[in-house]
């Protein structure tokens, strides 16, 4: 009898002791004593379990209990050592040796009891289950008990007075527990026998000062616990807990049912447990259930509603998915932090209302709110989350505003987030009523504004890409536009200098082939420019070009030209790989700069050779040359030209194309002496069958 009395006694105890242990490490965080009491309690707590068990079911446990004891009592003396020691430092520091003294003489004691109890051979018992088999062992409980009552006496006594308040709980309750221990092993080594009444009551006394400790606890926030235990580790416990005191509920019905049902017992069971477990599995895949648990727990067991650190990555990682367009991944992000199962997204256009671009779980909602609407304005001028419940009792608290009929009829909309950008009304995000009951207050409101502000942050960035885009599109265009409308100059030039000629030289057979020559190059680049106007960006094609041909004929379409160019050749064969369209164009175009820059009585010079495995093609002139400011700091830039009718192109582009193809262009010039342009190209060394190709 007196075993289940014991049992009973101590599970109450093991129960308490754990329970105050949960509050400790999901309430509090920081500081080392927390970390302390929180041990104190579980070390009580699997203290008073061992002993159910070594009554109820193993009484092989016996040495565990002892050792366990012991245990216990060193969790407790070592929070009112960490306790009594800066207060007493504050006080005298002459004590701070003595302090030392006493720690090191406490640690020894219990060290030996451990020492004892591990030992020592458990033989000598006082009676079956007791939790001490030997007199040496009650002696060592008794000075245990000594220890603690002093250490407890200690420490109310060197806390200033205005502390007593909040540690006067902590001190009776730990006290009551050494008092006790004391007065019953006092009691077992006058008699020589430990009284089983008051040993079966000890594990409820143990219990009643479990309040006593936790009124403390709650007025020290300074001992604070530094565990933090994860609200998903929480969550998920709660569920396997949930779960398992289910599915031992459904097997005691079902059991009940086996044997009350007699020849229907069995089906009745197998239909019952089937049933419980798909109604089991459509809870637990429920998102609404989820919900209302994780409201539950952040409501119930943290001081705050969610965990930050892990709201902000999951708000991070959804809204920097590559999955699904980013509008609905802004409304999915800020629906997750209030349970929301979707909304819309309304941005405002360049035309100045705010239109729907997307929706998440809910149907279209065909309205147009203008900027200057009661709506728009309160959210660009208060910046406040709308809670449509909240303005259906109060409306005063939301004055001036005036909610739209239709978004007030509409029953599932809860919440309207304003997307603030700049201090201006981007635009807003309405959210679906939550799955779980959630109360709007201000940390809600707070993350959802902060929350609002970061999503809209990704959606200006959007809009600005996609503008950027746009832009360079024109760009693209514009730039094309450019080049060939330089490239029309020049077939411009050449033909007004044809026809300047034509009086003069028209019967000249030399010319009138010269001039049908030149005619027929000017509509090809014509034809050519057409091609890739209509093409739009296409890449270039790429050829094997012999350079000594390719420069033959530029030579030869200038030579119309004054001063006439002169070509001196590497005796070799040297190619490069380009197209051959656009590289000529390039040639021609520094050519024909050098013809321009220079007099009539000057010279032009192409030299074609090979350096260092790469095809240099010099181009010098006897010209008015060039500064040295206006080749390091406009030369090489568009739109800037030494010529009158010039656009600043040629180079730029002659520049931009030679370095895409692995190349470089120098220049080296002098004002009144003259210029000379290096072009710098990879060689490349042709196959037999380019060879082939090349000369048939």
């Amino acid at each position: 009898m007196w075993t289940d009395i014991a049992a009973i006694s101590y599970s109450i105890a093991a129960l308490a002791f754990f329970f105050l242990f949960v509050l400790l490490i999901t309430s509090w965080r920081g500081r080392l004593y927390g970390m302390i009491l929180a041990v104190a309690c579980l070390l009580s707590s699997v203290w008073a379990f061992t002993i159910v068990i070594s009554i109820s079911w193993n009484p092989s446990f016996i040495a565990l209990t002892s050792l366990l004891e012991i245990l216990r009592s060193a969790g407790w003396s070592a929070f009112l050592i960490a306790l009594i020691g800066p207060f007493q430092q504050k006080q005298n520091s002459t004590l701070i040796p003595k302090i030392r003294i006493s720690v090191l003489a406490i640690t020894s004691v219990y060290f030996l009891l451990i020492f004892y109890t591990l030992f020592v051979h458990h033989s000598d018992t006082l009676f079956p289950g007791s939790p001490t088999t030997a007199l040496t062992g009650i002696v060592g409980n008794v000075i245990i008990a000594i220890i603690g009552i002093t250490l407890v006496e200690q420490f109310y006594r060197n806390s200033p007075v205005e502390k007593r308040w909040g540690i006067k709980f902590i001190c009776l309750g730990i006290g009551a527990i050494f008092i006790y221990d004391f007065y019953l092993y006092s009691d077992a080594l006058l008699f020589r026998n430990i009284n089983i009444e008051l040993w079966n009551a000890r594990g409820i006394i143990n219990a009643l000062v479990v309040p006593f400790i936790a009124i403390s606890a709650a007025r020290n926030p300074h001992w604070a616990v530094g565990i933090s235990v994860s609200r998903q580790i929480i969550f998920y416990s709660a569920a396997l807990f949930g779960t398992a005191a289910y599915l031992l509920i459904m097997a005691g019905v079902g059991y009940y049912l086996r044997f009350s049902g007699e020849s229907w017992g069995i089906v009745l069971q197998m239909s019952f447990l089937f049933g419980a477990i798909l109604l089991l599995i459509g809870i637990l895949f429920s998102g609404t259930i989820r919900s209302w648990l994780k409201v539950f727990i952040s409501k119930h067991f943290y001081s705050y509603n969610y965990d930050y650190r892990e709201e902000w990555l999951r708000f991070t990682a959804t809204l920097s998915e590559d999955k699904g367009e980013l509008k609905g991944r802004v409304i999915q992000s800020l629906a997750q932090l209030v349970e929301s199962p979707g909304g819309s997204l309304w941005i405002r256009h360049e035309t100045g209302h705010y239109t729907l671009v997307h929706h998440l779980n809910m149907p279209p909602i065909k309205e147009t709110i203008e900027a200057d609407s009661p709506l728009c304005h309160f959210l660009d001028k208060k910046e406040w989350v709308i809670d449509l419940k909240e303005y259906q009792k109060n409306p005063r608290l939301y004055t001036p505003l005036i909610i739209p009929d239709w978004l007030q009829n509409t029953s599932e909309i809860r919440f309207v987030v304003p997307l603030i950008l700049h201090g201006r009304l981007f635009g807003f995000v309405i959210l679906l009523k939550p799955r779980s009951t959630i109360k709007l207050n201000w940390e809600i409101r707070d993350l959802l504004k902060i929350a609002g502000k970061q999503a809209v942050s990704y959606l200006a960035q959007e809009e600005a890409s996609q503008a950027l885009m746009i832009a360079r599109q024109f760009e693209s265009f514009n730039r094309m536009s450019t080049f060939v409308v330089h490239d029309l100059k020049n077939l411009i030039f050449q033909l007004s200098l044809l026809l300047s000629n034509a009086d003069k030289h028209k019967h000249n057979p030399e010319f009138q082939e010269d001039m049908i020559q030149t005619v027929n190059l000017s509509v090809g680049k014509m034809k050519r420019l057409l091609e890739k106007l209509s093409k739009g960006n296409t890449l270039d094609k790429t050829d094997l070009i012999s350079l000594n041909q390719l420069l033959e004929k530029i030579i030869e379409s200038k030579s119309i030209f004054e001063p006439r160019p002169a070509l001196e050749q590497y005796h070799n064969a040297i190619f490069v790989s380009a197209d051959k369209i656009r590289l000529s164009r390039v040639i021609s175009h520094i050519v024909q700069n050098a013809i321009e820059a220079t007099p009539k009585d000057g010279s032009v010079r192409i030299r074609l050779y090979s350096k260092h495995s790469q095809a240099v093609i010099e181009v010098q002139d006897t010209g008015h040359g060039m500064s040295e400011e206006f080749v390091q700091k406009r030369l090489f830039k568009p739109f800037e030209s030494t010529k009158s009718a010039g656009m600043g192109i040629g180079v730029f582009e002659s520049m931009e194309y030679i370095q895409a193809l692995g190349g470089k262009l120098e220049v080296i010039t002098q004002e009144s002496v003259g210029t000379t342009f290096f072009i710098h190209l990879k060689q490349h060394i042709p196959t037999h069958t380019n060879a082939a190709v090349l000369s048939a």
